[in-house]
């Protein structure tokens, strides 16, 4: 898969990196950790949510600083830039409004302030593995854990010895395989730096945005699985009851980052589309009723005026095979070149 990577800069001077992939509604994901851009296309943790989101919407993603192809050696990683890089990186992109707004584990609480601040930009705000109080405003057994996984991260983090990384992937991924252990396990060391891991996880412990939820004004689902070990269950529960008007999923798994391969992925899948109004099976326009979904997304960014090479990024697939889908949708649609391609497809509503 391939994708463009771009950088922006922040008022306070920090490279933040992001990238689109897809078509359809503008879907933009706040920053949360463990994340690389450039990697997580072809992992077997990340790999199938980014082809998910990217099949069904134009999704906009961003490493949060000090992680991934952000800057890494960064002083201050302040709660404060959490809404503030959102918007950087929102600004930069300019994806079309209004977006669906997707809030992962902390990054719920910079997406929950993005929907305060600007609920005209936002259609709709979801939010799974999402809390609103760290481990340090809940109770004190939570706090004592917590600080012990900070301690073994300060400690193991940066260790030849994996055991360390290891203790700490499983609690994300119990349900996960050996390849997705060992390929999480050996994202924590490309990610960010053990300083920059302890600092990231001790910030995290202190936010609450409780007293917040009711101003959010924008509908909202929030998803979280029944036994996650990183997030408690309790703590979703929470976050939804204090949103006016959230719909909540329960989720059957053990796992903070939804696997491909179990049940309860699905069931995320076709929770989320019902809840953007996004039906898998629904009439396309008059026009292109021939074409297949992935030969109309290419006439729908081929009537936005972007190239071979450029679609292909955005849907993450290879030129050759951009020019594969073209040819078939010509002869589908009757047409003999890309003009006669974009005028059919603009008057049967294929530029969005």
């Amino acid at each position: 898969m391939r994708q463009s990577i771009h950088l922006v800069r922040t008022a306070d001077g920090v490279h933040l990196a992001w990238t689109r992939t897809g078509t359809g509604p503008s879907l933009v994901k706040a920053a949360n950790w463990m994340t690389h851009l450039r990697d997580d296309v072809d992992s077997p943790v990340w790999r199938h949510w980014l082809r998910f989101f990217s099949t069904h919407f134009d999704l906009l993603r961003f490493d949060e600083r000090g992680c991934g192809l952000s800057d890494r050696e960064v002083g201050d990683v302040a709660e404060t830039h959490w809404l503030s890089d959102l918007k950087t990186v929102v600004e930069a992109a300019n994806p079309r409004a209004p977006l669906v707004l997707l809030g992962i584990s902390q990054g719920g609480a910079a997406a929950i302030r993005y929907a305060i601040r600007h609920p005209e930009r936002v259609s709709h705000l979801i939010l799974y593995g999402s809390y609103a109080r760290g481990w340090a405003r809940r109770s004190e057994r939570d706090a004592e854990h917590y600080r012990a996984v900070v301690e073994m991260v300060r400690l193991g983090w940066g260790s030849d010895n994996p055991v360390f990384r290891q203790a700490f992937t499983a609690r994300f991924l119990p349900g996960g395989t050996h390849e997705q252990l060992d390929w999480y396990n050996d994202l924590c060391r490309k990610t960010c730096s053990p300083e920059m891991a302890v600092k990231l996880l001790s910030v995290r412990a202190f936010t609450d945005i409780s007293e917040l939820l009711p101003q959010v004004r924008v509908p909202t689902l929030v998803l979280h699985a029944r036994e996650d070990e990183v997030v408690p269950f309790d703590e979703g529960r929470r976050l939804a009851a204090g949103i006016p008007g959230a719909e909540f999923v329960e989720l059957e798994s053990r796992n903070h980052v939804l696997l491909g391969h179990e049940a309860a992925w699905a069931v995320f899948q076709r929770a989320v589309l019902d809840f953007a109004g996004i039906a898998p099976g629904e009439r396309p326009a008059a026009g292109e009723e021939a074409l297949s979904r992935r030969e109309r997304e290419v006439l729908h960014l081929l009537c936005r005026g972007l190239g071979n090479a450029d679609i292909g990024r955005r849907l993450l697939i290879s030129e050759k095979t951009v020019r594969n889908h073209l040819s078939n949708l010509y002869r589908k649609l009757g047409v003999a070149n890309r003009g006669q391609a974009i005028v059919r497809g603009s008057s049967a509503g294929g530029a969005p």
